[in-house]
C-alpha cells in the first residue's frame, strides 16, 4: 500500500525483508527525490541491493553493522528510530497479533494506527 510517497509492505513469513525493499524504495524516491542516504540492517545489503538502489536513484544504502567483537546487547546508531516506529505499530492491539489472514489487510491497518497516533499526540500538544 503507498499513500503519496508513504509506503508499506508487509510479506509473508517465508520471504525475506529485502524482497520487498525494492518496491518500497521505486515508490518512495519517486516522491522524494531528496534522500542522498538509506539506513538500513545488515539484511538489506545482501542481493546486490546497495549497487540497484545506487544505479536507479544515486542513493546510497548505509547498512547498520553490529561492532566486531561486542557480545549480547548492543544499542546500533539509526537502528532505535525504525525499532522505536516498531513499538509505536505494535502498541496497537490489531498489529500486536496476527490476526490478519491477508497481508493487505496488515498493510492497511499501519496506516491507520500512525495517524491515529499522530492525532493523539496532536490532540494532547
Amino acid at each position: 500500500m503507498h499513500l503519496d510517497g508513504w509506503c508499506v509492505v508487509v510479506l509473508s513469513a517465508n520471504s525475506q525483508d529485502y524482497d520487498g525493499a525494492k518496491g518500497v524504495f521505486e515508490i518512495v524516491l519517486r516522491t522524494f527525490k531528496r534522500i542522498k542516504v538509506v539506513f538500513a540492517d545488515s539484511a538489506y545489503g545482501r542481493m546486490k541491493l546497495p549497487a540497484w538502489l545506487a544505479d536507479n536513484s544515486g542513493c546510497i544504502l548505509q547498512t547498520v553493522l553490529r561492532p566486531v567483537g561486542v557480545n549480547g546487547f548492543v544499542i546500533l546508531p539509526k537502528r532505535w528510530i525504525v525499532e522505536r516506529a516498531f513499538g509505536w505499530i505494535g502498541r496497537c492491539r490489531r498489529n500486536s497479533q496476527d490476526y490478519e489472514r491477508n497481508p493487505k489487510s496488515s498493510e492497511a491497518m499501519i496506516p491507520i494506527t500512525m495517524i491515529a497516533l499522530m492525532l493523539k499526540r496532536r490532540k494532547n500538544a
